[in-house]
């Protein structure tokens, strides 16, 4: 929840085309993109790794 609340907040900054857009731009994009991978791997991974090691 708090990576997709981070990811929203710095959508208009990845999306910027005003003055000073041409450095923070490139920096938003891999942010953002980085907490909605690590948001989304962690969904899947944890639940395929408890699965794994869990023993019935």
């Amino acid at each position: 929840m708090g990576g997709f609340a981070a990811s929203l907040g710095l959508l208009p900054a990845s999306m910027a085309h005003g003055v000073g857009s041409q450095v923070q731009r490139p920096l938003a994009v891999v942010v953002v993109g980085g907490m909605l991978l690590g948001t989304a791997m962690t969904l899947l991974s944890i639940p395929l790794l408890l699965q794994s090691v869990e023993t019935d």
